[in-house]
């Protein structure tokens, strides 16, 4: 069963909670190390900052509420040049709510919102190897398996593969 969740535009109001849920070394490790582990207050409001900031011609990222608490962000970042007509996928979600069909529920929502607010044909996620979680969030959003980049990522001192997968506009 998925829980009641909403995907809104992050407020200043939210940095103790993000604070709260983004310092979690389980989510640092299935994200890029631009990902800031410890999470501390100040990393908070500046993503909030940053986020209200941005125009969301490039890039649209929204907190996940559940309860009236920011449980996680999932994020579309456009591309540009030949790539005009892609973006990328990026989420976390705090380990509480782990494994309950929300995640699946947001990548569809915020999938569906950039194609009919883009003009997007693609949009793809890069995924750790090690990370089967987030494997499953998009083949249950539909996404395809396009390969397999060997050793492409260099995380905590040891390379990884990862994983592209795309959801293409038919």
């Amino acid at each position: 069963m998925t829980a009641t969740y909403i995907l809104r535009k992050w407020q200043k109001s939210d940095i103790k909670c993000l604070q709260k849920h983004a310092n979690n070394k389980k989510i640092a490790e299935n994200l890029r190390n631009a990902f800031p582990r410890p999470y501390t207050a100040a990393d908070a409001k500046a993503y909030i900052k940053s986020t209200l900031k941005t125009d969301e011609k490039m890039q649209c990222c929204r907190a996940i509420e559940i309860d009236g608490e920011a449980v996680g962000s999932i994020g579309i970042f456009l591309k540009d040049d030949v790539y005009c007509k892609s973006a990328e996928i990026g989420y976390w979600l705090a380990e509480p709510y782990w494994k309950n069909g929300i995640m699946t529920s947001a990548v569809i929502e915020m999938c569906d919102y950039a194609f009919k607010t883009y003009d997007l044909v693609r949009i793809f996620a890069e995924v750790y190897d090690y990370n089967k979680g987030s494997q499953r969030v998009l083949l249950k959003a539909g996404f395809k398996l396009e390969g397999t980049l060997r050793k492409s990522v260099f995380k905590n001192y040891k390379y990884y593969n990862s994983y592209l997968f795309a959801l293409v506009k038919e």
